[in-house]
């Protein structure tokens, strides 16, 4: 088909604009004073209208048939064409009868949406002076073809319908020789001079002249592939490439291209303002977030400048705790009791390490308890302050205070029980009950020593005292109480040493366990802070929405950007 590149330029600029409708729409931005969409929906600009005119049987029908490559009209020997057939395109092939002058006949042909094409009766089927009903298309069709036989070029009746046209008609006449496949090559030449010396004649101008077959065209262009020899001789390659060169590329086409494109990069510049409103947007929108969670930031950050006063005072009841446990522990050493234990076991040492963690464990859950709900207020304040302003600045609501509140409530708990858990811990990692273990351990197999000995001389003396033995058993007695006060000394001695020692143990490990608890604190507090930042979801589901949204629309707008400049230069 003739004009194949204005036409994909015209469809690749249609698809463009409709591209550019679609993002405006997508983007909320109004684009219905600046594209023509009216056009647009039509198949932006009318089709083009070809009219073919000639004398009965002078192959108007052949010359059309071979023009589109397809039998669209019917040919025949007898006067075919009585009406004005009117081509055009239909979802179904039907003939309208509009008038006893004109039929319109539809036909599901893709080519038709561009090309309407008009099939006139014979010239001299009518009568002069009388409507034929090709007069209201002579003066809108960008061409008209006149096709003469071959056989007889020089017909009266033609050159009298080619000279009554009007001054502006006249310029858009196409003159066609059709049939040339029954002549010889040098009598078409012939023929062809004598066309255009008449032409000068009647006209005063030879208009463009071309020498046809629209059979030979016809069949070339049905073959699979073309056949390019007989479209070659057909004629037909050099009526379409004026057509492409005149018709299509006429000024009038071309700047209503020019004028489409200019309409549509003004838009898609428009799209583009709107689309860089919505990325400063959401940069906006991002900083906000930022902001906020620095403010989550600084709000740990203060809570955690006040850990040094809470471990000071965790210290001064450790230090506390220290002196009550040694007084316990020496309640638990005394001679009486330590004995006993010899024969029933000594657990001591955890009995000892379970009170400090009790105490210590109550004492820093009371803190955590406090610092929690305080921790919780503050985060409550903060989000209904964050609320404003994320519906002003965003329109995002964050959701319901109830869910935040059995948030909080929770990470107040997981904080309480973090840091009690850190308390026992922290009693457990300082190994007291070890050391203390140890000491009590030595101490114990020298009080074994002691009573085993004590015992064992007191029943060899009262043995010896059944048996009637002289002052042997007041020998065996008397080192027995020798023993016995010797462990006594060994253990009040003992006892005071060891609980000298354990209390300046516990006071030595203050320090660290202090350290201990300070990291088990920070993490524990993070994690509150963590919970009430993963409460903000709705403003980072938004934003995270924005951007999803945002970047195909930018590679889109990038797309028709270059679509439009290679357009530009094409045109």
């Amino acid at each position: 088909m003739f004009g194949e590149h204005y036409f994909a330029t015209r469809q690749r600029l249609s698809e463009v604009m409709v591209d550019i409708a679609a993002l405006a729409a997508e983007t909320g931005t109004s684009v219905a004073g600046q594209l023509p969409l009216a056009e647009l929906a039509q198949g932006l600009g009318p089709p083009f209208l070809f009219v073919v005119c000639g004398e009965v049987n002078a192959g108007k029908s052949s010359f059309l048939n071979g023009l589109v490559g397809c039998d669209l009209c019917r040919v025949n020997r007898l006067p075919e064409t009585k009406q004005v057939h009117w081509y055009r395109y239909g979802e179904s092939a039907r003939d309208v009868v509009v008038t006893p002058l004109l039929e319109e006949r539809y036909r599901p042909l893709d080519f038709l949406r561009d090309l309407q094409l008009v099939d006139a009766p014979g010239i001299h089927a009518a009568s002069p002076g009388q409507p034929s009903g090709i007069e209201q298309f002579l003066t809108a069709a960008e061409v008209i073809f006149v096709v003469f036989p071959v056989a007889n070029p020089w017909g009266a009746a033609t050159w009298n319908f080619i000279s009554r046209l009007p001054p502006a008609a006249l310029g858009r006449v196409v003159l066609i020789l059709q049939q040339i496949d029954q002549r010889d090559p040098a009598d078409i030449a012939v023929i062809l001079g004598h066309l255009r010396d008449l032409a000068l004649k009647r006209i005063g101008h030879v208009p463009p002249l071309f020498g046809v077959s629209g059979m030979l065209a016809g069949e070339a262009k049905r073959a699979t592939p073309p056949a390019a020899s007989p479209l070659a001789a057909s004629g037909y390659p050099a009526l379409e490439e004026h057509l492409s060169r005149h018709v299509c590329a006429a000024p009038g086409r071309t700047a209503m291209l020019e004028s489409w494109r200019a309409q549509a990069a003004a838009a898609l510049r428009w799209v583009d303002d709107h689309i860089e409103n919505q990325t400063r947007a959401i940069h906006s929108h991002a900083n906000l977030l930022e902001a906020i969670e620095r403010e989550i930031d600084s709000m740990r950050e203060h809570f955690l400048s006040r850990l040094p006063r809470h471990l000071t005072g965790v210290a001064e009841v450790f230090q506390s705790e220290a002196v009550g446990v040694a007084k316990l522990l020496g309640k638990r050493l005394g001679v009486a009791r330590s004995i006993g234990r010899l024969f029933v076991g000594d657990r001591t040492s955890q009995e000892v390490e379970a009170v400090i963690i009790e105490r210590l464990q109550a004492t820093v859950e009371a803190v955590a308890e406090t610092d929690g709900g305080e921790v919780v207020d503050a985060c409550r304040k903060h989000w209904e302050e964050v609320g404003a302003r994320v519906r002003q600045a965003l329109g995002v609501d964050l959701g319901d205070a109830v869910q935040l509140d059995d948030t909080l409530a929770l990470a107040r708990r997981r904080f309480v029980q973090r840091l009690g858990r850190a308390a026992s811990q922290g009693i457990g990692n300082l190994k007291v009950r070890n050391q203390l273990g140890k000491d009590l351990l030595r101490r114990n197999v020298a009080l074994k020593s002691f009573t085993f000995m004590t015992l064992l001389l007191l029943a060899v003396g009262a043995t010896c005292g059944a048996l009637a033995v002289p002052w042997v058993p007041w020998v065996l007695c008397g080192l027995a109480l020798g023993f016995g006060l010797a462990g006594l000394f060994i253990g009040r001695l003992t006892r005071k040493s060891l609980i000298a020692e354990f209390h300046d143990r516990l006071l030595d490990t203050c320090g660290a366990y202090a350290s201990t608890l300070r990291a088990d604190y920070e993490e524990a507090l993070r994690l509150v802070f963590q919970d009430y930042a993963d409460s903000l979801t709705a403003i980072r589901r938004h934003l995270a929405s924005e951007k999803h949204a945002l970047e195909p629309r930018l590679r889109r707008w990038n797309e028709l950007f270059l679509t439009l400049k290679a357009l530009e230069q094409e045109l």
